[in-house]
């Protein structure tokens, strides 16, 4: 038997789980919600076809479209907590069902609205906006309309384009059950021949584990897990890539990636700004994983060796201790951010840090307008974790001001900004935790979790990012998509990261896309996790000169939602991530963590 056996959920202790009864205090006041919605949403009826009469009546329908959105988000957002935390859970999964359908139902009622303002005319609508005040909140909804005009179909085909969302999420639906509720993983085995249980929950802690035999065979067992699925893992992606596609042509989109940013006012041309940056600096992991082969003394290095411990002891970081930490690296922002976040944390009990079984993989930080955050990780009480926590508090932050300062429609300030303000903590934190900590030891752990980090952000997802552009180009061009084929296009890609250094294993290695896919039912989200670490770099150095201008300017933009277009939100904070210099800037601040590594260790 493995062990230190991971856990159900009925055995963890509430102190350590999120606070869901503060959406609904019961599963019957849930229902009752739930109800509630679906009788609101026969109300829209009533204004199909007279949005055009005049500025009060199309004011009250965007009125109650937001109350009832609003409504929808919450009773969702109930139900979708409950089933991360236990996707075994059968109820909790059939809830989940039911709000995906909901939320479905939801667009193909609203769905008349758009082709009918656009049928109005825009023209008139601006109008309405100097004859009617009110209305003039929606201002910056209008020009997205109108920059999305194109692309907008009839009422008819719009509802239909609605009503095929619950369906189409099935795809993704298929791979978290599979891989959240019902995937195995063979055990662990250390060198002193003890097992240890792989989960979810622990392989980036296994990963980092001195114990070379121990994340050898952790690597192995965990890309075994899903490689024992590839196909059904390849046909459920494969449908969600050819939805994509379907989309992009039914709105008249010259290809999946324009689909994605344009919406946005993204030009395509940043997409490709950050892939041909993260191959010009290619040569700089090449340089990372000599290192770490000279350190840990290794006559060659293998990939499950590319997240190890540098050195024998890493620091224990108990809960307590990391939200310490973490407020302490976030005092340049001010009194209330840090008040803020920390009651969140101990009191409002925002942060479900649990490990158990069925939890689903992976952090994230959730809630609505109306609401407060959420954050779902697994804290394993190191460094890491501490800096997942930073990491979901930025989000959680994030949210916080948007929600609490925009109405619902701008609340939402949309993937493009979400890496942001979550790397911006980390860069804090870090910050001070270099200036605080002045033991060799902790030195090396704080720089090893920054680059894990950018590990992550800076070489995994601008490799997925590759993957993703290429699976969709091949299903636009009608060639198919099968597990064995995207094995080999992923192992070839890392092949490239990694060097000749590096013994690459193709077929496990091959599997990343599968340990990483439900970020690839995002369409084209991955990329934004390269351009928000450098944004966030880029807003963090010009706080901690101690600008007080700058300072305002990052509360600002954490207030600004989604009120502006992302660029344009970033260029008002400071940074221009429609240029290059700010990815070539933080592979920079990434030489010199490598640089003072060397420093350290040789």
């Amino acid at each position: 038997m493995p062990t230190n056996p991971i856990p159900p959920r009925s055995q963890v202790a509430t102190e350590k789980t999120w606070d869901t009864a503060s959406i609904f205090p019961s599963k019957e006041a849930w229902q009752n919600a739930f109800d509630e919605v679906e009788q609101e949403l026969s109300g829209l009826k009533l204004y199909q076809g007279r949005l055009g009469e005049n500025p009060q009546t199309l004011y009250e329908f965007l009125q109650l479209y937001e109350r009832i959105a609003n409504h929808v988000d919450l009773v969702s957002l109930w139900a979708r907590l409950n089933y991360a935390v236990d996707t075994t859970d059968q109820e909790a999964k059939a809830n989940n069902d039911k709000v995906t359908t909901l939320h479905a139902k939801a667009m193909a009622a609203f769905s008349f609205a758009e082709p009918e303002i656009l049928q109005m005319g825009l023209e008139k609508v601006h109008l309405w906006e100097q004859e009617y005040p009110d209305l003039t909140v929606y201002d910056h909804y209008f020009n997205r309309l109108e920059r999305r005009a194109p692309h907008v179909r009839s009422a008819e085909v719009e509802k239909l384009l609605s009503q095929v969302q619950d369906p189409f999420r099935t795809a993704a639906a298929t791979h978290g059950i599979l891989v959240n509720a019902e995937m195995p993983f063979e055990p662990a085995l250390s060198s002193t021949g003890e097992q240890v249980e792989v989960d979810h929950a622990n392989i980036g802690h296994l990963l980092s584990s001195r114990d070379r035999d121990l994340r050898r065979t952790a690597w192995q067992n965990y890309a075994d897990g899903h490689l024992a699925f590839k196909n059904t893992q390849a046909n459920a992606l494969a449908a969600s890539i050819k939805q994509d596609v379907f989309t992009a042509r039914a709105r008249n989109y010259n290809s999946s990636l324009e689909a994605a940013l344009a919406p946005n006012a993204i030009p395509v041309e940043v997409f490709h700004n950050l892939i041909d940056t993260f191959q010009k600096h290619i040569p700089t992991w090449l340089r990372y994983w000599k290192l770490r082969r000279r350190v840990l003394g290794l006559e060659e290095i293998h990939v499950y060796d590319t997240r190890a411990a540098l050195i024998d002891s890493m620091p224990v970081v108990h809960f307590d201790q990391a939200v310490q930490w973490v407020t302490s690296g976030m005092a340049p922002l001010g009194e209330e951010y840090v008040n803020v976040l920390r009651k969140g944390v101990l009191e409002e009990r925002w942060v479900d840090r649990a490990i158990n079984k069925g939890k689903r993989f992976g952090a994230f930080s959730s809630g609505v307008k109306g609401s407060h955050p959420f954050i779902n990780m697994s804290f394993n009480e190191d460094i890491n974790s501490m800096s997942t926590l930073a990491h979901e508090l930025g989000h959680s932050m994030h949210s916080y001001y948007s929600r609490g300062t925009q109405p619902y429609i701008y609340s939402n300030y949309g993937t493009f900004l979400a890496e942001v303000a979550s790397n911006f903590n980390q860069a804090l934190v870090r910050a001070h935790l270099l200036g605080s900590q002045k033991d060799p030891d902790l030195q090396v752990a704080i720089i090893e979790e920054a680059m894990n980090n950018f590990h992550r952000y800076f070489f995994i997802m601008p490799t997925l990012a590759r993957f993703e552009l290429e699976i969709h180009q091949r299903a636009e061009r009608g060639q198919p998509l099968t597990a064995q084929n995207m094995i080999e296009l992923m192992a070839d890609l890392f092949s490239e990261g990694y060097g000749e250094d590096v013994i690459i294993d193709r077929e496990r290695v091959g599997s990343v896309w599968m340990q990483f896919s439900t970020h690839l039912y995002m369409n084209f989200y991955v990329f934004q996790y390269a351009t928000g670490i450098s944004g966030a770099h880029a807003l963090a150095n010009a706080v901690l000169t101690g600008s007080e201008d700058a300072r305002q300017r990052y509360l600002n933009f954490l207030k600004a939602g989604g009120s502006r277009y992302p660029l344009e939100t970033l260029q008002k904070a400071g940074v221009d991530l429609a240029s290059p210099k700010p990815v070539e800037e933080t592979f920079g601040i990434m030489e010199s963590m490598i640089d003072r590594l060397e420093e350290i260790l040789l």
